[in-house]
């Protein structure tokens, strides 16, 4: 049901209702995506998805230890280690020395790893390409521009209250 045809609380004001729809469509834009994702936990490559999120951050971001890069995409270093040892496997990132460290490793990604990153890439830009060609080019900017600075606040704002509890309810209480 469209959360704007419920009726508000009493006492709340137009920011509250905006807020409200905007939560909304977020929910629906993450069930969309979960949709869209659903049955596909393998890529065209035989990278798992969960997989993919660490590639890619090696690609962008260069080599760095296993606990770094559990850090950097906020998942438990066990997760992290199992996913990684898939990804050797496949030949997509290699095991570096640490040249700050001897005892240490780097993990990086290898030719391979950024052909597959560079191919996961371009299908996803050609997906949202195709989804937005009927958009004008300034509207795809100033969702670019409003999506980076929400996607910003949400990152500080969970910083900030790592504690609490989440900011957006599961897609079934909406």
């Amino acid at each position: 049901m469209d959360s704007t045809r419920l009726p508000a609380p009493p006492g709340v004001d137009d920011r509250w209702l905006v807020s409200d729809r905007l939560g909304h469509q977020m929910i629906r834009l993450m069930r969309a995506v979960e949709r869209a994702k659903a049955g596909k936990a393998v890529g065209p490559d035989g990278v798992e998805r969960a997989a993919y999120v660490l590639l890619a951050r090696l690609v962008l971001e260069g080599p760095r230890r296993s606990n770094a890069l559990a850090e950097s995409v906020h998942s438990d270093p066990s997760t992290v280690s199992r996913q990684v040892a898939g990804l050797v496997r496949a030949g997509l990132v290699e095991r570096r020395p640490d040249p700050d460290d001897g005892r240490a490793t780097l993990l990086a990604a290898t030719d391979e790893g950024l052909r597959v990153f560079q191919a996961n890439r371009d299908r996803r830009n050609r997906e949202i390409g195709a989804l937005t060609a009927h958009w004008d080019e300034a509207d795809r900017l100033r969702l670019v521009e409003l999506l980076d600075r929400l996607t910003t606040d949400f990152e500080n704002h969970h910083l900030s209250s790592a504690a609490s509890s989440p900011v957006l309810a599961p897609p079934e209480a909406s």
